[in-house]
């Protein structure tokens, strides 16, 4: 069979194997060293970043000269931006020496299962002054009469290059999930062991573990839970959405969830004792208590700012409640919404009682999933107030009926198999 690899868009690829030797320059053209190897960080999406080389000064001491540091790799050189920190490099946990650790490594093809061993791997200058490992020069193992082949292969085409995260400390994963997204971070998790799971998730903050914990399914979720002591379990409750931090309490023993929510603060339980009252798939069940809710007397600017918050869901951001006081559901009065489009064409200063839209239909906390489903359908919304006697108790928005549509194991599953199921759902 045939190997054949798409040589990635950059604008300079660079093999480590043939850099080494290579003489690096400070900017006045006076030789600092020489490389002696290149350290590269494994990431659990995208390709490995390569962070430094290691170069070789007088004296064989070895230090560390960041990529960010260099201006051109090029004609057998390397040109740095400066002087060159003289402190002994020394590897950290998380760091891949290539040469020393990466050639001669045995991997395995995912496109036929072949073994193959790394001869050589190219790191691309992908933007500005980011690198990162993309391609690998292998070869196969010589079978009977046919010879070993030798080709360039993707990085993310071969299994096998890093060490498995089950066998990293939780120090070590954590470093790597610096920049990824809730999402992603969830993913890293359920691939975890169990045990790992929950020490990697102990290690990070209440509020990243609580926007992360929104992310997995109900099962992994409470494992997680349960790992924690009572006190900070019930800040990882608090810093939740409320609606999602309700389907997590509704999993849980009646004995665990008490406890629970005796020790969250007394607003976030409210908020959540609630939202329990409701069925789970009706508007009351999947709505969440916390949109953005103004007075008619505010500002654009004072809309904008509440719109800004990190903290805020970007569905429930693009449009806004309006409503009488109080403004803590169950509100006053519901009278219209905000959308965010038509408030950023107003002057700061204008009144949003002045842009209200008043057109939006509302549901009742008994409403169904399909009727929610037809009106973010119909009229293009993120989210739809749900109104009890004239009063706004929340709002559930396009990620929150989504959830609820896809099946219960959706974030587990690959591509192929969701869409199946949606077919089968939807048919």
């Amino acid at each position: 069979m045939a190997h054949s690899a798409t040589r990635p868009a950059a604008r300079n690829i660079v093999y480590t194997a043939r850099l080494v030797g290579s003489p690096v320059f400070d900017p006045i053209g006076d030789k600092v060293g020489t490389v002696y190897d290149v350290v590269v960080l494994f990431r659990f999406k995208g390709n490995p970043l390569a962070v430094g080389l290691v170069v070789e000064v007088a004296g064989r001491r070895r230090v560390f000269l960041p990529l960010t540091r260099v201006t051109s790799i090029d004609k057998g050189q390397v040109i740095s931006t400066g002087l060159v920190n003289m402190r002994r490099f020394a590897q950290r946990p998380a760091e891949t020496l290539v040469l020393a650790q990466l050639l001669e490594r045995t991997v395995t093809l995912r496109e036929t299962g072949e073994k193959a061993i790394v001869l050589d791997a190219a790191m691309s200058n992908v933007r500005g002054r980011e690198w990162q490992l993309t391609t690998l020069f292998v070869q196969t193992s010589k079978k009977g009469r046919k010879a070993a082949e030798t080709f360039t292969v993707p990085v993310n085409d071969v299994v096998g290059l890093a060490h498995p995260a089950a066998n990293q400390g939780a120090s070590s994963i954590l470093s790597q999930l610096v920049g990824l997204k809730p999402a992603d971070v969830a993913d890293v998790l359920r691939d975890l062991p169990p045990e790992r799971m929950q020490a990697v998730a102990h290690e990070l903050p209440d509020e990243r573990l609580a926007d992360v914990m929104e992310e997995l399914g109900s099962e992994d979720q409470a494992f997680i839970l349960s790992a924690l002591d009572i006190d900070r379990a019930a800040d990882v409750l608090d810093a939740m959405q409320p609606d999602d931090a309700a389907d997590l309490v509704a999993e849980l023993p009646t004995e665990q969830a008490a406890k629970l929510l005796e020790e969250m603060e007394p607003e976030e339980a409210r908020d959540v004792r609630r939202l329990l009252t409701y069925d789970e798939r009706a508007a009351g069940g999947l709505m969440t208590s916390d949109p953005i809710i103004l007075p008619p007397d505010a500002t654009i600017a004072q809309a904008l700012a509440m719109a800004r918050r990190a903290d805020t869901p970007p569905a429930l951001a693009a449009i806004m409640f309006v409503c009488r006081p109080p403004l803590e559901t169950p509100t006053g009065r519901f009278l219209g919404v905000i959308h965010l489009q038509r408030a950023l064409r107003e002057p700061p200063s204008t009144m949003i009682g002045s842009i209200l839209d008043t057109d939006v239909d509302a549901v009742s906390p008994g409403d169904g999933i399909g009727t929610i489903t037809r009106l973010l359908a119909t009229y293009n919304l993120t989210a739809v107030p749900v109104v009890d006697d004239d009063l706004l108790v929340g709002a559930v928005s396009v990620d929150d009926v989504l959830d609820h549509l896809l099946p219960e194991d959706w974030r587990e599953a690959d591509e192929d198999t969701t869409d199946e199921a949606l077919e089968v759902h939807h048919g």
